[in-house]
């Protein structure tokens, strides 16, 4: 990793952007109704939010617009109308605070501006639901300069599995049983939060096959580790990830990253999202992860091999309407945590 963030608003980088995050999309709003929430979807001209409401007792509720809106923030009146929009929209649901988290890199050209807008328009920084510091791989070139740009180390460990008799395979709905199984066993073992098998089967369902795939890598019919990976337009990610305790050493998660990687590929993704890494900066991470397993650390060893570039996203912005329960609702948010 570099010990500076370089810049990120290239090309590819902007067209995968501009296309809108999967986040945004109906058919993640679709998935996130059968978890609780409801979404509402707000169109003005060119500009578009998905906004998602949570119920809470008495009538209220929480407003929540991940990785959106999809925005000229340059567009002062377009900005104004559709956060306008989003308002009344949450006023009438009856809304605590509403949620922002921007799809920017603070790197960008429209960083500043969105922020200096949040700000003027009365947002105030606040915590990310979604991890807010990620590695982005260029997929623009072939596979041979994507494994050029990784860590020795990582190009090693993607070759040793096959070469073990790990075999991976893309599954179906039916192996999402034992992927679910893998994930119970990365979350007791590294102390993750997980989601409900009925969450990997809705998805699949959704997203499943052009959208998503499941790889899991087997050793004598053994699952030793699965990956879902989603896309939208020229973007991919790297969701949800789960490991055995058996034959670590062969590194089978390395493998499956890189089988997910070749989808991407094949699909013209053009930038692939890891998803994840501790929200510090590079020279720090670069000091400590040898150091350090809590959080994200041990993901980022894992993830850091893979090459890629540090991007941080100008982080969540909550608009508060209600200061009292705001204040309630964090502080048992902080209680819990």
């Amino acid at each position: 990793m570099p010990t500076a963030p370089p810049k990120i608003d290239s090309q590819n980088t902007r067209l995968a952007r501009d296309h809108g995050h999967l986040l945004q999309s109906p058919a993640w709003g679709e998935l996130k109704s059968h978890f609780g929430w409801t979404p509402c979807r707000i169109a003005l001209e060119a500009s578009t939010a998905q906004v998602l409401f949570k119920q809470l007792p008495l009538g209220f509720s929480l407003a929540y617009l991940p990785k959106g809106p999809r925005l000229d923030w340059t567009d002062a009146d377009r900005c104004q109308k559709l956060f306008a929009a989003l308002h009344a929209e949450a006023r009438a649901r009856r809304a605590i605070f509403l949620k922002v988290e921007p799809n920017l890199w603070q790197d960008e050209a429209q960083a500043q501006i969105a922020i200096l807008f949040l700000q003027r328009a009365g947002f105030t920084p606040a915590d990310t639901i979604q991890p807010r510091t990620t590695i982005l791989i260029d997929l623009a070139g072939d596979e041979d300069s994507i494994l050029a740009a990784m860590k020795q180390k990582t190009r090693y460990n993607i070759r040793l599995a096959p070469k073990k008799g790990v075999t991976l395979r893309q599954g179906n709905r039916t192996d999402l049983e034992a992927f679910y199984r893998l994930s119970c066993l990365t979350a007791g073992r590294d102390g993750f939060g997980i989601h409900q098998a009925s969450y990997y089967e809705t998805a699949f369902d959704l997203f499943a096959p052009e959208q998503c795939a499941l790889f899991l890598a087997e050793l004598a019919d053994e699952p030793l580790a699965g990956l879902m990976v989603f896309r939208s337009g020229p973007w991919a990610y790297y969701f949800y990830g789960a490991s055995s305790d058996s034959h670590r050493n062969l590194m089978a998660p390395y493998a499956l990253q890189w089988a997910a990687i070749q989808w991407a590929k094949r699909h013209n993704c053009t930038v692939y999202d890891l998803w994840g890494i501790p929200d510090a900066e590079p020279a720090r991470l670069e000091a400590e992860f040898d150091q350090r397993s809590d959080g994200l650390w041990g993901v980022y060893r894992f993830k850091r091999g893979f090459g890629g570039r540090y991007a941080r996203s100008i982080g969540a912005y909550d608009y508060v309407y209600n200061p009292m329960l705001y204040r309630l609702y964090r502080w048992r948010r902080g209680t819990a945590e």
